[in-house]
């Protein structure tokens, strides 16, 4: 054996990038399968909002597309509340727990920390939904009618870009609102799945309305997703497909680019005043 120490090669650019990301999002899938209860719970608690919605529009002898509409926004509710649990809140909870400090000290940049957050949870996120959108369509005998399945690849995918750099750009501010993250966590829960028409058509709500809350990408993705996979879903859609995937590329380029520069702000502040920021900020 050689008696020399190994050599410690330290890593670079897109290298400390990538490797920062891949080790983000491990402890979050790896923590998934150590804790197989979770999956059960994640799946059966949302099924029991999508019946109570589904036996509504049954008992109202609403379309029975409806029902399908209600299984994959019960299934996207899941990225929502990842998006602002584990991510929008996740610099703030790592403030409380002392992490962040170590976070702002490392090479690593915070936008691949971040970012590995958002993998592991993606992954996590998408298994939960997966399972919802397979027992939902048994238990409720939904039918599906795919007329693309490029663009329903590329809304969902455009969907998940931007949702999740909304989450890295929102979690930048609910780390200078300090304490105040919390609150804005719980209030943006639940007005949310109305306005991005989680259980309905967003069309319902009126052009305006419909059009100020597609700010938020799930309004979009949702309403593309669901013309691309249900007979009747054209007739409901708010725009077009092709629009709101063009829309869709432009919140993901506004989302990530200001989450990059408001965590750059961050680090930058934390690194100048040698402590984190406070409410007053």
């Amino acid at each position: 054996m050689s008696q020399f120490p190994p050599i410690e090669i330290k890593r670079s650019g897109w290298q400390l990038f990538l490797m920062t990301v891949i080790g983000r999002s491990y402890p979050r899938v790896v923590g998934m399968q150590r804790e197989r209860s979770w999956l059960f719970f994640d799946v059966f608690l949302p099924l029991l909002s999508v019946a109570a919605y589904v036996f509504v529009y049954r008992a109202i002898g609403a379309p029975e597309d409806y029902v399908g509409f209600v299984v994959v926004g019960g299934a996207m509710t899941a990225f929502w509340m990842n998006v602002l649990w584990s991510m929008s809140s996740q610099l703030y909870w790592e403030k409380e727990q002392g992490n962040l400090a170590l976070y702002i000290i490392s090479p690593a940049p915070m936008m691949a920390i971040l970012l590995g957050m958002a993998v592991g949870g993606l992954f996590a996120t998408l298994l939960r939904a997966i399972a919802i959108i397979a027992v939902g369509s048994l238990i409720f005998n939904v039918t599906y009618a795919v007329s693309s399945f490029w663009q329903l690849i590329a809304v969902f995918s455009l969907s998940m870009v931007a949702l999740y750099g909304l989450g890295m750009m929102s979690a930048s501010v609910f780390l200078l609102l300090s304490r105040e993250a919390w609150h804005l966590a719980n209030l943006a829960m639940e007005p949310v799945y109305l306005v991005s028409g989680m259980y309905f058509p967003v069309k319902n709500l009126g052009f305006w309305a419909a059009a100020a809350a597609s700010v938020i990408p799930l309004t979009l993705g949702l309403d593309a997703m669901r013309q691309l996979v249900f007979a009747s879903g054209p007739t409901l859609g708010f725009l077009s497909v092709e629009t709101e995937i063009l829309i869709l590329i432009i919140l993901s380029v506004v989302f990530v680019t200001s989450a990059r520069y408001l965590l750059a702000y961050v680090e930058r502040l934390a690194v100048r005043e040698g402590r984190l920021t406070e409410n007053r900020r």
